[in-house]
């Protein structure tokens, strides 16, 4: 059974994302079939998967208000305000979760924004707690099977091979649980993610 996420101010094992320090984790080469973290394409903040107004329901703000917002998070983000940029998405994220329900395309969106925030900050557990959060939303929304469900299992695998040594066990533990529980024990990227946590503890 698929688990959510208890709370979405912030994630599992980590601090609300404004909280946490700035910098850059340190980037390391990934296996060519998973996209290398930390590129990201304008597509990302223009969210070009957001649902459409027919979706939400009435009432809900549409979905140019959201590009709108977005926009303003990515620009404070670009100029290097990393907590305002994060401030604000954690505004959005509450607004519209409370208008479209949790369990919608456009609350996984900005949470992956968030995700993608706290990676900025150096958050190496916030970050993956938010990747593992929405690749488990995705699989229920789209399915476990749908692309955007395994494009999300592979970039937190990628996530979680630029976390520091000391961390990465745990936090590889909890991937493996994830990507066992979304696409099976013998999926790639549950066999990738097992590979490395045995070499992680052979090498400890």
């Amino acid at each position: 059974m698929l688990r959510h996420h208890p709370d979405h101010r912030s994630p599992p094992g980590g601090e609300v994302v404004t909280r946490a320090t700035e910098g850059h984790p340190v980037m390391h080469e990934h296996e060519e079939v998973f996209h290398p973290w930390g590129t990201v394409s304008p597509a990302f903040w223009g969210a070009p998967a957001l649902a459409s107004a027919e979706q939400a329901g009435p009432g809900a703000r549409t979905p140019e208000v959201l590009r709108e917002r977005l926009a303003a998070i990515a620009a404070a983000a670009s100029g290097g305000r990393l907590r305002d940029a994060a401030w604000m998405a954690y505004e959005l994220d509450t607004e519209i979760a409370a208008e479209y329900g949790t369990e919608h395309l456009n609350v996984v969106h900005i949470r992956e924004v968030r995700g993608h925030l706290a990676h900025l900050m150096g958050d190496h557990a916030a970050a993956l707690g938010w990747y593992l959060h929405t690749a488990r939303l995705r699989a229920t929304v789209q399915g476990p099977r749908h692309p955007d469900t395994e494009e999300a299992t592979r970039r937190v695998y990628s996530l979680w091979r630029t976390v520091p040594a000391q961390d990465a066990h745990r936090l590889g533990t909890e991937l493996l649980s994830t990507v066992t529980d979304i696409h099976g024990p013998d999926a790639p990227v549950a066999l990738r993610t097992r590979r490395r946590l045995d070499s992680l503890v052979r090498n400890n």
